[in-house]
């Protein structure tokens, strides 16, 4: 071990200008886009594995997304946060979670990567267990007082986000498999499908409600807290499988990278961890956007964009929702689920499809020209019936099928292309630099997307 110190000094190594050129071949291929040399063979148990890391990633906020209902009925004895607590959620959440980002991507040379992982799935369970705590007890508090009590578990899975993200897109680039980085991709689109989906098969399960009365500023209905219950206590549930399916993987990454380690040095490897940070070189962020501007400018606009979608869904009702023979589909508390779910579905038929052969990943400049061309959805949005005071297009189809769906295939392909690219342009040593920086382009375009998303508020 010592030997192997002493030939890396035990200090992260600084890459050099000449390094920053793609990767290619005397016929201009990029050498490094399938992981030829050292590449770990594909297997779909570790495949499934990092699509649940994807899942577990995006489902708490997917559950704070889906609890809305019973977050109403916490805050109906104030007007002001009433109306104003859906974005104070995305606000610190995404805050929180880009503060994360910044930090841990300059931390590289020193990250364990695994324990960021295992941290955040355990920082997520615990959160999730005051949560369902909370929805049987401390029912009669001040609705400031239990928006400060959300507001304060919304930054710790936004925490938590980060430290995922930051961690598993670096884990997954060290495997050589672009595959990976896709499964996690995927994983965060079965988050986003499961909730709106929920959530409107339980409102079309429970018959209409009856006339309101004075009762109901006393709290929230019994049905309200036994859904959050179950929200909440699912994402307990999802994190915990989470930590026991990963543990397997770690020791398949610490195995792999001990081959790795005893083939370039051709002796063993006593500590996986240290030799591990050895063999890293240490990449600055101006450095790692000079490589990857044009794929993390993509990734940056594809999701800043996307952003925008949860406020035009939340206002846009079906045509068809003012006829009183209509279904009860169309009514708001089914169809803006149903919308959430035609975005979702996109989304995740897009993650899905980056797994083919067919790919631009190696053609960063059009996928920056996709991103940018995603904007003319926006107006579509304007053309349906916004707040039910009558559509342009008097169709749903037009809503649901050429406006959601689209607008979140495009966003699934383009963001997972984007992610999957960054680890073919970057030395072997720097995988993990790129997948964190990567991820770090990804939460930056939330943030800023959902700060710009206030512009359309009050359409």
């Amino acid at each position: 071990m010592d030997r192997i110190k002493s030939m890396f000094n035990n200090t992260p190594q600084k890459a050099n200008e000449e390094e920053y050129e793609p990767l290619t071949d005397d016929s201009g291929t990029i050498e490094g886009s399938m992981y030829c040399e050292d590449e770990a063979p594909f297997s779909w148990i570790e495949y499934s594995i990092f699509a649940l890391i994807g899942v577990a990633m995006l489902w708490a906020w997917n559950m704070f997304m889906a609890a809305a209902p019973y977050f109403q009925k916490r805050f109906q004895s104030d007007e002001w946060i009433l109306d104003h607590f859906q974005s104070a959620i995305i606000s610190v959440s995404t805050v929180t979670n880009l503060v994360a980002m910044l930090i841990l991507t300059n931390i590289q040379s020193s990250a364990n990567y695994p324990l960021r992982i295992n941290t955040a799935l355990l920082l997520n369970a615990v959160v999730f267990v005051v949560l369902t705590l909370s929805t049987s007890y401390f029912l009669d508090v001040s609705a400031p007082t239990y928006l400060g009590f959300l507001l304060t578990m919304v930054a710790g899975t936004a925490w938590a986000a980060g430290l995922m993200q930051n961690g598993a897109f670096a884990f997954a680039a060290s495997f050589g498999r672009p595959e990976y980085t896709q499964a996690i991709m995927a994983g965060q689109g079965i988050a986003g499908i499961l909730p709106p989906l929920a959530q409107m098969v339980s409102y079309l399960a429970v018959p209409p409600a009856a006339e309101p009365t004075g009762q109901e500023d006393a709290g929230p209905s019994q049905e309200a807290a036994t859904a959050a219950f179950i929200y909440f206590l699912t994402a307990v549930a999802v994190s915990g499988v989470a930590i026991l399916a990963f543990q397997p993987l770690v020791k398949r990454h610490n195995r792999l990278i001990e081959q790795r380690m005893v083939e370039q040095l051709a002796e063993s490897v006593t500590s996986i961890e240290e030799a591990e940070r050895a063999a890293r070189h240490f990449v600055s962020l101006p450095t790692l956007f000079r490589k990857l501007q044009w794929t993390a400018a993509a990734v940056f606009l594809c999701f800043l964009m996307s952003m925008f979608f949860p406020v035009f869904t939340s206002k846009i009702l079906s045509v068809r929702s003012a006829e009183k023979s209509a279904s009860r589909i169309f009514e708001p508390g089914a169809f803006i689920p149903l919308a959430f779910f035609f975005w979702n579905l996109g989304d995740f038929v897009g993650r899905a499809a980056t797994i083919l052969p067919f790919s631009l990943r190696h053609r960063p400049h059009a996928l920056f020209g996709i991103s940018l061309a995603r904007g003319l959805f926006l107006p579509l949005y304007l053309l349906c019936n916004i707040r039910g005071q009558g559509a342009v297009v008097q169709s749903d189809f037009f809503y649901l099928v050429l406006v959601e769906f689209p607008f979140g295939l495009t966003n699934g392909w383009l963001g997972s292309s984007g992610m999957m690219a960054a680890g073919e342009w970057v030395a072997d040593g720097e995988r993990e630099a790129a997948g964190g920086f990567m991820g770090l382009c990804l939460v930056a375009g939330l943030t800023v997307g959902s700060l710009l998303s206030f512009t359309a508020a009050g359409i």
